[in-house]
Order: C-alpha cells, then sequence, then structure tokens
C-alpha cells in the first residue's frame, strides 16, 4: 500500500510519517500481526478520504 501511495499519489506520501498508527520499532513494543493490519487499514484509510476530497 505505501508502495502503491508513493507511486500513485506523491503528493500524499510525504505525509505517511505523520500517520498516527504506525508499526513499533523498538525492543520493547514488537510488531504484532494486529499492529501491521491496524497500519494497512489506516493507509488505506488515509488514501480513501484523499481520494475523495480529490475527486
Amino acid at each position: 500500500m505505501t508502495v502503491r501511495i508513493e507511486q500513485e499519489y506523491p503528493e500524499l506520501y510525504r505525509y505517511l510519517d505523520e500517520n498516527p498508527i504506525t508499526i513499533p520499532v523498538d525492543d520493547e513494543a514488537k510488531p504484532t500481526y494486529n499492529s501491521f493490519v491496524d497500519y494497512l487499514e489506516s493507509l488505506k484509510s488515509i488514501l480513501e478520504k484523499y481520494m475523495e476530497s480529490h475527486k
């Protein structure tokens, strides 16, 4: 999804680091399946909202 956004919506891609849902990267908060699912869903939501507002 991030590659799609980067390639098809580069103007949106630069804001992904501001996404409040991220994948944990430190040793104490190991990434889980659910964290990846949550992140993917948040990316989908961001893209859908962007597409709706930029028709």
